[in-house]
């Protein structure tokens, strides 16, 4: 009896352990394998990095109620990159990792209202509400942009542009890095721009 409660407790400690190593892989890096994870979208389906190889993929990471990101959804131009790029085959994961009770964290049928308001055309909008995704990704704000090659490997992390505003007068100033990032992938050269520093709202992670 004794026995089959040591081999228990060491059973769990085991599963524990792997559990816990799975989730403490390294963190995401330009020219590497895009860390893998799964999360539920706001229509329930899974998303499973692993499974979108073959595909170009754009993790946006996202809190409706953030100035800069309201920039880019007000005047029309995330939904516009979306609609252009996931018509040419682009994966477009928009990712929420605000926690429960946090700025930005809405439930289900808040999230598809509006995405339905915004009329926005992303993939799929992926909760991230324990923030495990987001921090391997190393995400800091909203929008933090990364773009994941046909291979998995990440190719482009940061600004969706090279002006800091909430201007929406800026858009059409601004150099758009995943645009152009896109633009190079899809005619099948290497990024120029792999890396900016993203802007915006904090990400609101549970801790």
């Amino acid at each position: 009896m004794k026995f089959k409660y040591v081999f228990l407790l060491l059973s769990i400690y085991i599963m524990f352990t792997i559990s816990t190593k799975s989730q403490t892989k390294s963190p995401a890096e330009i020219g590497k394998t895009a860390p893998h994870f799964e999360l539920r979208s706001a229509e329930g389906k899974i998303y499973n990095i692993d499974e979108l190889k073959g595909k170009i993929v754009v993790l946006e990471w996202i809190n409706f109620e953030c100035p800069f990101v309201e920039k880019h959804y007000k005047s029309g131009n995330m939904q516009k990159l979306q609609k252009e790029y996931t018509d040419k085959g682009v994966v477009w994961l928009s990712i929420c990792s605000s926690a429960k009770d946090k700025q930005g964290y809405y439930n289900n049928d808040e999230i598809k209202k509006r995405i339905s308001e915004y009329k926005a055309k992303m993939t799929a909008y992926l909760i991230d509400e324990e923030g495990f995704v987001g921090k391997i990704y190393s995400a800091q704000t909203t929008p933090h942009l990364f773009i994941i090659d046909k291979n998995g490997i990440l190719v482009y992390q940061g600004a969706i542009d090279d002006i800091k505003s909430t201007d929406i007068g800026d858009i059409k100033k601004a150099k758009n890095y995943v645009k152009n990032a896109l633009d190079e992938l899809l005619s099948g050269k290497s990024v120029s721009i792999s890396t900016s520093k993203s802007y915006g709202c904090s990400i609101k992670y549970k801790n």
